[in-house]
């Protein structure tokens, strides 16, 4: 197997392989020049987001500065998508992000895992697992997403939270380890903040 192979299949590794680390340094570049942009640099940013992004939809906007050891190569984001300020994205595999999913400031989302057995690490192996978030999630503030984690469809995580495991689709989930807290429900059609309700106005745009 060969180590492209291994890194997407989660087999152990060695990531310090010389001519891997001289690809990824290429990416990195572009990665460099998109966080160097000036915000009136709008047509720029996208150009180089779809040079370093595996897919990318129309409509994405990622606030630098902007971090991802692979400089977004292994990342599939959707259309419709926003990141705020520091998403970091620990991009040795595949991420995959739905349309319209919103990503709060501080964000970390990673693929890389190391082994427990100290004397593999010392060698510096590590492996790789994919991440996956449905369509319309919305990740609040300094969320984690540890490798190998599924979320589904209409999810919202809530600020700080540590998502170590899967998620269902249509729940509010929180905390570290991030557990569902309850389902999205009639009271959520009604209300978009405490005792904030949604006005007429607003409320013809989804009824």
């Amino acid at each position: 197997m060969s180590l492209k192979e291994k890194m997407h299949s989660g087999r152990l590794y060695f990531p310090g392989d010389e001519e891997l680390l001289k690809e990824q340094a290429g990416y990195l570049e572009l990665l460099y020049e998109f966080n160097q942009t000036r915000p009136s640099e709008g047509e720029k940013r996208q150009a180089l987001l779809k040079k370093m992004f595996a897919e990318i939809g129309e409509n994405c906007y990622i606030e630098p500065p902007f971090h991802a050891n692979f400089g977004g190569r292994h990342v599939h984001f959707g259309k419709n998508i926003y990141a705020n300020f520091n998403l970091t994205m620990v991009d040795d595999t595949h991420i995959y992000v739905g349309d319209y999913t919103m990503i709060g400031p501080n964000v970390t989302i990673a693929t890389a895992g190391h082994p427990i057995l100290p004397s593999l690490r010392e060698l510096g192996y590590q492996y790789n697992m994919p991440v996956r978030i449905g369509r319309n999630c919305w990740l609040g503030a300094g969320v984690v997403v540890v490798p190998g984690v599924t979320i589904g469809d209409n999810v919202v995580i809530g600020a700080g939270s540590i998502v170590t495991r899967d998620i269902p689709s249509d729940v509010v989930a929180v905390g570290n380890p991030c557990r569902v807290l309850r389902k999205i429900n009639e009271q959520d059609r009604e209300y978009y903040f405490k005792d904030r309700r949604i006005e007429e106005e607003e409320r013809k745009l989804f009824e």
